[in-house]
């Protein structure tokens, strides 16, 4: 599985763009990808979502920095070159749709598969297991990304965010749901709660 997290300048990617993307391999942890971009041509940029991955618009539109299209090609390089080429993160339908839009926008023969692991999903299943109801608001699952760090031991993800960093921490959550053991060392300080511990 491929653990992957973007950044973008808001939630619609038929009018926002991936400006970062992380990941991390999950059979392969020392194999990590980041990079951050330019959004594409007449992009939207919401302000909400620049306060959450911390860009300015002149960061952004800086000549300077890759283009969109270098950025997926390259993320696209990496994600042929794993030996598992599973996608996977928190919430990831998000992510999922950007990719897809970003691959439509260059007209790329790689589109991101369908198949993908869902870490809300796997998170809220444990609970069940559990025999716990997983937290609610508004009568629907409040399985947050910053819940489900709260749920396996961690702190909430920094701000602003980074894509690197969530993808990173993403796959400690998978490790510990999954094996009840921590993954990466930059964790290790925080201990994996009894309830995930698998004995």
């Amino acid at each position: 599985m491929l653990i992957v997290d973007l950044e973008t300048t808001g939630v619609d990617p038929a009018r926002h763009s991936i400006v970062s993307i992380g990941a991390i391999d999950f059979l392969h942890p020392e194999r990590t990808f980041y990079e951050e971009c330019r959004p594409w041509n007449g992009a939207l940029l919401d302000s909400n979502a620049l306060s959450i991955n911390g860009f300015t618009p002149e960061q952004l539109n800086n000549e300077n920095r890759k283009t969109l299209y270098e950025a997926i090609t390259s993320f696209i390089k990496w994600v042929e070159e794993s030996e598992v080429q599973t996608l996977g993160g928190h919430n990831f339908g998000f992510d999922w749709a950007f990719l897809k839009q970003t691959s439509d926008i260059y007209n790329l023969s790689w589109k991101p598969h369908r198949r993908i692991v869902d870490l809300h999903s796997v998170c809220y299943t444990h609970h069940l297991k559990r025999g716990i109801v997983p937290p609610l608001k508004d009568k629907r699952t409040d399985l947050s990304f910053n819940n489900v760090l709260k749920y396996i031991g961690l702190p909430e993800e920094p701000m602003p965010h980074n894509a690197l960093t969530g993808a990173k921490s993403a796959a400690e959550a998978f490790s510990r749901i999954l094996y009840g053991k921590s993954f990466l060392d930059e964790f290790k300080q925080y201990p994996v709660p009894e309830y995930l511990a698998i004995h």
